[in-house]
């Protein structure tokens, strides 16, 4: 029992630290390739990484800031990689994000906690409520696509790429019909004090208690996929589908959980940002991009929670410290987009290498 447990350890170990070394060697190189086109702009790659380090952790507000950008990525990154793990393709965080920043507008704004009560309690239930609702609303938007994967074989792909439309178009009509503070505003009307979570752990940045949530969003998710019989059956669907039914294990239950909690994850994405940051719904006729972003998360941070919060934070780095590049060294934009784009790559290519090795030793073994 004694030996099981410690390999048990050392399998989980191995993974965490297999999640950081390929990213951050992807990211090392990702920077090279971006020293390279710096260079051939005819711009000082010392001078625009050194904007870069000062917008993105230059004061501790600075950082703050990164942080903020960070927080929504990660939602994002784990929506996007819980999906992956049962072989879904979730491509409507986008969509799933929208509803649930609407579904806590509203319960944040239109519930009144009784005066009477302490701050402090107030303050807990009404922001549970109001984060509860973006989950369950993103929950609900995705497990649309589950339940259709699952009943009729609609590839999930097609269905969330189309529910994304509906929630863009759906919460403009809301805001413009009920939720629209007056006819003056492009937003909605403005969450309770209750509602809104706490800024200023750092001081003079927007950071708030969101950052709590995400991480442990984080933690649970760890949990739920290698610590749980239902994180077992989801794995194993996303593994080998028909093995998991023969072994009887449901592929339609798991495939509506998996895009379920999935959804649940980009409403927290949506709830947190609305509650911690913006405190309204603004008016949108585009997608707001974490949904997208997110994949990007999930692909770099292979998958494993721990990876996608250290993903999440170079891409929040990235966005955050982009334009100073841009503003104090002169360096195009399009240099990020180059950053973020071969860190992917070799992201990618560290798996396609695997793929060919395994094939290799495959035939290997064949012809033996």
């Amino acid at each position: 029992m004694h030996v099981a447990k410690e390999s048990g350890l050392s399998k989980a170990i191995r993974d965490a630290v297999e999640a950081i070394t390929v990213p951050v060697l992807a990211t090392i190189l990702g920077l090279i390739v971006g020293t390279v086109f710096i260079l051939l702009a005819g711009k000082d790659p010392v001078q625009a990484y050194i904007a870069f380090a000062q917008a993105v952790a230059g004061t501790p507000r600075a950082f703050g800031e990164t942080l903020v950008s960070t927080i929504p990525l990660i939602f994002t990154g784990l929506a996007v990689s819980l999906a992956f793990r049962s072989g879904l393709f979730n491509i409507g965080v986008e969509g799933q994000y929208l509803v649930a920043q609407i579904a806590s507008v509203v319960v944040g704004y239109a519930i009144k906690m009784p005066a009477t009560w302490p701050p402090f309690i107030a303050g807990m239930l009404h922001v549970t409520l109001a984060v509860s609702a973006g989950a369950l609303a993103g929950a609900a938007w995705a497990g649309i696509v589950g339940l259709l994967k699952a009943l009729r074989g609609v590839h999930e792909v097609i269905n969330s790429i189309m529910l994304n439309y509906i929630a863009l178009f759906l919460c403009g009509w809301l805001l413009n019909n009920y939720l629209r503070a007056s006819s003056g505003q492009a937003s909605s009307h403005a969450v309770q004090p209750t509602a809104a979570l706490t800024q200023g752990l750092i001081e003079g940045s927007r950071l708030h208690t969101g950052l709590w949530i995400a991480l442990a969003a984080a933690l649970v998710v760890w949990v739920i996929l290698w610590k749980t019989p239902a994180g077992y059956e989801i794995r194993s669907v996303g593994l080998a589908p028909g093995a998991a039914e023969y072994a009887g294990i449901s592929v339609a239950k798991n495939t509506v959980l998996a895009m379920a909690l999935s959804g649940a994850l980009a409403g927290l994405a949506g709830a947190v940002q609305t509650l911690g940051v913006n405190r309204k719904f603004f008016e949108t006729t585009a997608f707001v991009g974490y949904g997208f972003d997110g994949i990007a998360v999930a692909l770099v941070g292979r998958n494993h929670p721990l990876g996608v919060i250290l993903a999440a934070l170079l891409f929040g780095a990235l966005a955050r410290g982009g334009p100073q590049m841009q503003a104090a060294a002169g360096v195009p934009k399009a240099v990020i987009y180059i950053v973020q784009g071969t860190v992917i790559f070799f992201v990618a290519a560290e798996g396609i290498w695997r793929f060919l090795k395994n094939r290799k030793l495959k035939a290997e073994v064949k012809s033996a």
